[in-house]
């Protein structure tokens, strides 16, 4: 029933609209027009006003004709950088950029595939619950769309987020993640006339990173240093130095322990140095919680439904564990459970980033029997 030419030209338009982070309001004009079309009552919350885009995130709601509950798909419109004048070439079967851009599978083959799936259920007159598309701003720079998200616009508990790769896995356990923003400030001087004057911020951040046990700590947790600004010439001590980081883990007392230990190394290094009259150098620490974790267990109704879907579909569906965060991590705050599920994107955020039709294909027939499946009731 899928259309497959359909579903290919969708995903070549919807990837050559430019949508970066903030811009994905023309992406977003075409996709609620297209759902309208098939039925849909479409919303905009007000998501942008906050965050300081050109668009909310989208809500498309579609009655159902059966009495289930609502289930929810959804897909985020952004694009990382450089998405800007995308170029697709379809080539054996396989979609790809023409090498100079991203390709934005990541996420657009989601939309594609979501709003093939609808034309297939009116176009076929298939019975369908109530199904609620999520189309969200800017996950890409930290999920924040869904965390403006306006929840009242929807109605359902659970459902499924396309924006992986393995289409024969479904993520059920994502870590949290602290962001913190670290400033040392020193005192500025002349590096040639009068070094003994200054207090080297460089210096004093340097010495608490050599300090630091970075990268991989456990089998469920991570930190990284990912940024450093400092320093604005050769010839003068710098005053300031801004380091930003992150730490990971499924455990959260391991969180908070590393957490802790990273920005402790930097307290500690800062009161080793001798203080000069105006209590320099000093720290400054910025920190937040990113995303919280999810674990959803394989006896919760989102994971036996996508399981036995592919059951009947011939296929297996196996449960992952994953180290980065998604709009299900937020979700999952508002008690709302999200299975992760691939569509196929491969290499993604690199101008390698490339998507096979069929595997889009293979992923459109799973959301179809995931519906047939929940109306039945039958796992």
């Amino acid at each position: 029933m899928i259309n497959t030419n359909r579903l290919a030209k969708r995903f070549k338009m919807f990837a050559e609209i430019d949508s970066i982070s903030k811009k994905e309001g023309a992406l977003a004009k075409v996709l609620a027009d297209i759902l309208k079309n098939i039925g849909a009552k479409v919303k905009f919350d007000k998501a942008h006003k906050i965050i300081g885009g050109n668009c909310g995130n989208l809500v498309a709601k579609f009655k159902g004709n059966t009495g289930d509950k609502p289930i929810f798909f959804s897909g985020h419109m952004d694009t990382v950088k450089p998405g800007k004048g995308v170029k697709v070439i379809f080539d054996n079967g396989v979609f790809k950029s023409n090498g100079t851009t991203i390709l934005g599978a990541d996420d657009k083959s989601a939309l594609a595939i979501i709003i093939e799936v609808m034309e297939v259920i009116f176009e076929n007159n298939l019975d369908y619950p109530p199904i609620e598309i999520i189309f969200t701003i800017c996950e890409e720079i930290g999920l924040l769309g869904a965390k403006h998200f306006d929840f009242s616009l929807i109605d359902s508990k659970m459902g499924y987020i396309l924006d992986s790769t393995d289409i024969n896995g479904i993520i059920t356990k994502a870590p949290a993640s602290n962001r913190f923003t670290i400033k040392i400030h020193g005192k500025d001087a002349h590096a040639g006339i009068s070094p003994e004057n200054g207090i080297n911020a460089i210096l004093v951040a340097a010495k608490a990173i050599a300090s630091l046990n970075l990268g991989r700590i456990d089998h469920e947790t991570t930190c990284n240093l990912g940024i450093i600004k400092g320093g604005i010439a050769t010839n003068i001590v710098p005053e300031l130095v801004i380091i930003e980081g992150e730490a990971r883990s499924h455990n959260k007392d391991k969180l908070k322990k590393i957490t802790n230990t990273i920005i402790n190394a930097f307290h500690k290094t800062i009161d080793s140095f001798q203080k000069k009259n105006d209590n320099l150098p000093k720290i400054e620490v910025i920190l937040e919680q990113e995303f919280s974790a999810t674990n959803i267990s394989d006896n919760h109704s989102i994971i036996k439904l996508v399981k036995k879907a592919c059951e009947n579909l011939g296929r297996q569906m196996e449960s992952k564990s994953i180290e980065g965060g998604s709009d299900a991590n937020i979700f999952f705050t508002k008690k709302i459970i999200a299975g992760v599920l691939g569509t196929g994107m491969t290499d993604v955020h690199t101008l390698r980033e490339s998507i096979k039709l069929d595997d889009m294909e293979k992923t459109a027939k799973l959301l179809l029997e995931i519906i047939k499946t929940y109306i039945a009731g039958d796992f």
